[in-house]
């Protein structure tokens, strides 16, 4: 508390004083040494049904959500669209032809204008909807669209946006 030093202070009353003002924090402790019990290790659900605790609901009380269902197609897209970049890029080092190769036996395959296009736009979809929601979210990090209506207005109109593109690149 004091910052003076014994030795500058010559006089022994005002050296007492000092000494007096100065409090007094230590203590005795003492501590009892008590033999460990034997714990019995239980699991976090036992604890927890021993202490009465219910287990959480989370996900299972919610309706879902737009602003939900969006966000977690977002991830999904996103993983859809990681596996297909390994994917063509681990093909690409193991293949022993050329990317026409496999377009010539795609068209041996003699597949309808149909099947083909569902399979293109299924190949499409997760890079045009992931796009779209990125566009989306780079507006709310401009501070745009962020009240809730808008928030669910713009939800729609990404929905809209990404099964037009999706379109668009099945049809090219």
């Amino acid at each position: 508390m004091f910052a003076i030093s014994r030795s500058l202070v010559r006089s022994p009353a005002l050296r007492q004083g000092l000494q007096m003002m100065q409090p007094n924090f230590a203590r005795q402790v003492t501590i009892k040494i008590k033999p460990a019990t034997s714990l019995k290790k239980e699991s976090y659900d036992e604890k927890n049904t021993r202490l009465g605790r219910e287990m959480s609901p989370h996900l299972t009380i919610y309706k879902p959500q737009l602003t939900s269902m969006l966000s977690i197609t977002h991830r999904g897209t996103g993983f859809a669209l990681g596996i297909m970049a390994w994917g063509l890029g681990l093909g690409a080092l193991i293949s022993s032809h050329d990317a026409c190769h496999y377009f010539t036996m795609m068209e041996g395959l003699h597949l309808s204008g149909f099947t083909l296009g569902t399979v293109k736009a299924l190949i499409a979809f997760p890079f045009a909807y992931h796009t779209c929601n990125g566009v989306r979210h780079l507006l709310w990090d401009g501070g745009l669209f962020l009240k809730l209506s808008e928030v669910y207005t713009t939800g729609y109109a990404m929905l809209g946006a990404s099964t037009l593109l999706t379109i668009i690149l099945a049809i090219l």
